[in-house]
């Protein structure tokens, strides 16, 4: 009967020895399953971390990819730009030089045809008058010619008026004008006194009592001064 008992009590021992060893080794077994699940969770994470780190730098470098060809894109504008800027500048010059030598050939060409003018004008400055007075010596001739024929003085002298009259009818069409200065105010702007005399009358003294040579007005402008005696 002891040894019975001490038997089972050997068998109980030995079934709680493996009954704690199996335990240890599901616990051990299950602390290895819980180890295996962290680090595949570590691993998972650290993959997780590297994807999203390469995302960003992928990122990164797409956003500064598209930044380099904005900085190009607007380089190129600017030089777009600047040469088209250049090229305005350049075709303005073109257009202002173009003008400049334009306006120098007309006026080069004005200048000579002005000259040409002047020329030709001071050729034939005289002709329209000279054509106008070549009646009058006409008139002088035929008169000359009849002065021999002539028995009345007084034919004669009518004839001298009658060129005279004319010819002074010719020049108040061409706007010659004679001065009128005899018992005048004296006027320097009009005349020129060539000597004094006593004034034959107190009204005379300071002005024209003789006119020993006519002026006459162009057009209002003295083209020669009346030559006169003044009264004092």
């Amino acid at each position: 009967m002891g040894k019975k008992t001490q038997k089972e009590t050997k068998e109980n021992k030995k079934d709680m020895q493996q009954a704690q060893q199996q335990e240890i080794k599901s616990e051990q077994k299950g602390k290895t399953k819980s180890e295996k699940n962290t680090q595949k969770e570590h691993k998972e994470k650290v993959k997780d971390n590297v994807e999203q780190e390469d995302k960003k730098v992928t990122t990164k470098k797409e956003q500064d990819k598209v930044k380099t060809e904005e900085q190009d894109k607007k380089v190129t504008t600017e030089e777009q730009e600047s040469s088209k800027n250049k090229k305005s500048e350049q075709e303005k010059i073109e257009e202002l030089n173009d003008k400049y030598l334009r306006l120098a050939a007309e006026y080069d060409n004005y200048r000579r045809r002005t000259l040409k003018e002047k020329m030709e004008l001071a050729k034939s400055a005289g002709e329209d008058i000279l054509i106008n007075i070549l009646p009058v010596m006409d008139d002088f001739e035929r008169g000359l010619a009849s002065i021999d024929k002539a028995k009345e003085v007084d034919a004669i002298k009518e004839g001298v008026l009658l060129i005279y009259n004319k010819f002074k009818e010719f020049l108040k069409q061409r706007g010659v004008k004679e001065i009128e200065a005899k018992e005048k105010e004296f006027d320097t702007d009009l005349h020129e006194a060539v000597t004094k005399i006593p004034a034959p009358s107190e009204e005379l003294k300071g002005k024209v009592v003789d006119v020993i040579e006519k002026g006459y007005l162009l057009n209002d402008k003295v083209i020669r001064y009346a030559k006169v005696v003044i009264g004092e």
